[in-house]
């Protein structure tokens, strides 16, 4: 039997289950999770009591009353279910070796030692299970999926839900995934699936029985070769991918959408990205802003910059951009999207041989950011802010 060395955890429903694990009086009934307040707005989760009658994540919220008459909206409480989130990790990681958290409801753990045997490994996850309802919420569920590596495990977890548990391996591929579409793999997006189509490969089973160096020549890197080697039941590693920006986004809530108020969100957003940049000891190379427009239209800009992970000269970028958004779009802002793309490690930045910077070293307004990113780290808000901005965290954050 193949060693198992991967448990995946995929959390059903999870915002609004969580929901449900706060509101008894929504357990049993199908609920949706909105992002945006209006008819024209869409679904970002939905209760599997909805999913039943067929409303799904981007389902219209117009026509999830459509489809379910009874359904209940409740607005996004992101950093509500960022804390079950940690709650969650902390459970898993008492009794199992929880490796990454993979996504705000995904959960990755090894497996070695004796619960690399597969009677163990379900033994594991049923305990999993178990724990996640008493100690975490009654109402929260979720789909185990174990396997010799992380791909094969992530797809297990979703051959049965809710409340699954299954296992993928080399004695029970391909006729496991047969049912599948291509597109239901992860990393199958659409152009890689179109790409396979023309390779004539059509089906989970003809992916299965691939060739990995066909694979590259298809996926036109060495990724493609890895995913059928993974699929085939090698232990291969998700690699981790390279950073190459920061980026904040943002749905806003209908009192942020009017253009002078919606300008003061977008300024957060760049302060949160610089931060986060210059946490992890990077320059940005590149400034980005895009707007979408509540009349359907969207605007979007960038410019190159001199290296930096100065937020003071981010925000003037960002000003600049703002006016020039300004002068050709009119109408209230649905989102807003910041970007500080080609970014480079501030020790590989090269100094200036005709002003005051240092070869891999911070100049003094990035200096002086870093200090202000102390103070607010300690104090646990924003005491330092650069001028005035506008807080809009989660969707519509409501305690």
């Amino acid at each position: 039997m193949t060693p198992m060395r991967t448990l995946y955890v995929d959390m059903n429903g999870f915002f609004a289950s969580v929901e449900q694990q706060m509101d008894p009086r929504l357990r049993g009934k199908p609920v949706a999770i909105t992002a945006v307040e209006t008819e024209s707005g869409a679904c970002v989760a939905a209760s599997y009591e909805a999913k039943a009658f067929g409303v799904t994540t981007g389902t219209r919220i117009y026509e999830a009353r459509q489809l379910c008459p009874g359904i209940i909206f409740r607005p996004s409480r992101h950093r509500l279910y960022v804390r079950f989130n940690q709650r969650i990790a902390a459970v898993i990681d008492e009794i199992a070796e929880l490796k990454y958290v993979r996504s705000i409801d995904e959960f990755q753990v090894a497996l070695g030692g004796t619960t690399s045997e597969l009677d163990a490994a379900f033994d594991l996850a049923r305990r999993i299970k178990v724990a996640i309802r008493e100690r975490v919420g009654s109402e929260l569920r979720c789909s185990i999926g174990i396997g010799p590596n992380p791909l094969l495990a992530k797809i297990a977890g979703k051959l049965e839900k809710p409340d699954g548990l299954q296992w993928l391996g080399p004695e029970n591929m391909p006729k496991a995934i047969a049912d599948l579409q291509l597109n239901d793999l992860p990393g199958i997006s659409r152009g890689i699936r179109n790409r396979l189509w023309d390779a004539r490969i059509y089906n989970t089973t003809d992916l299965y029985r691939l060739d990995p160096r066909h694979a590259r020549m298809i996926w036109n890197s060495v990724e493609g070769e890895r995913f059928v080697r993974a699929l085939q039941g090698m232990d291969i590693k998700i690699q981790p991918t390279e950073r190459n920006g920061y980026g904040n986004s943002k749905v806003l809530a209908p009192q942020h959408r009017p253009p002078h108020k919606a300008k003061l969100v977008g300024r957060w957003l760049v302060e949160k990205a610089a931060e986060r940049m210059r946490r992890d000891g990077f320059c940005a190379r590149q400034f980005s802003l895009s707007v979408q427009l509540v009349e359907r239209g969207r605007w979007g800009r960038g410019q190159k910059i001199t290296a930096t992970q100065d937020t003071r000269f981010l925000l003037s970028l960002y000003e600049g951009l703002w006016r020039e958004m300004r002068r050709r779009c009119n109408g209230d802002v649905m989102s807003i999207n910041v970007h500080l793309g080609d970014v480079i490690l501030l020790i590989q930045r090269n100094g200036d041989l005709f002003g005051p910077l240092s070869p891999g070293m911070p100049n003094r307004p990035e200096a002086l950011a870093t200090v202000i990113d102390h103070i607010n780290r300690r104090f646990g808000e924003r005491v330092v802010r650069y001028g005035i901005h506008q807080d809009h965290p989660g969707f519509f954050e409501r305690e």
